[in-house]
């Protein structure tokens, strides 16, 4: 790997807090400097990782919506169903009471 020079100007008395905070974690500047820019990129990348996922994901989803071969349940339907299932748990409750 080559490695090349990162130069930038920043504020003389952030800079001497951010070398201080460097050397209490046994650090130099720059390593931490590196640290942190690994830090970044892999969030980016994780970030778009995601994106990419989260996108397949939905595509997928909206695929098998408009596919009419999908079986769906009506709302009607599910509210009747899930009526049934309490009245079902209700009564064993009861009959156990």
């Amino acid at each position: 790997m080559s490695e090349t020079t990162f130069t930038f100007r920043v504020d003389e008395a952030l800079k001497d807090k951010f070398s201080d905070a460097a050397k209490a974690r046994d650090r130099t500047a720059a390593q931490l400097l590196r640290d942190f820019m690994r830090s970044v990129v892999s969030q980016q990348q994780d970030a778009a990782q995601y994106d990419a996922w989260f996108r397949r994901e939905v595509e997928a989803a909206l695929a098998e919506a408009n596919d009419p071969a999908t079986q769906w349940v009506s709302n009607d339907q599910m509210k009747q169903e899930s009526a049934t299932w309490r009245r079902r748990v209700r009564a064993g409750v009861e009959a156990k009471g």
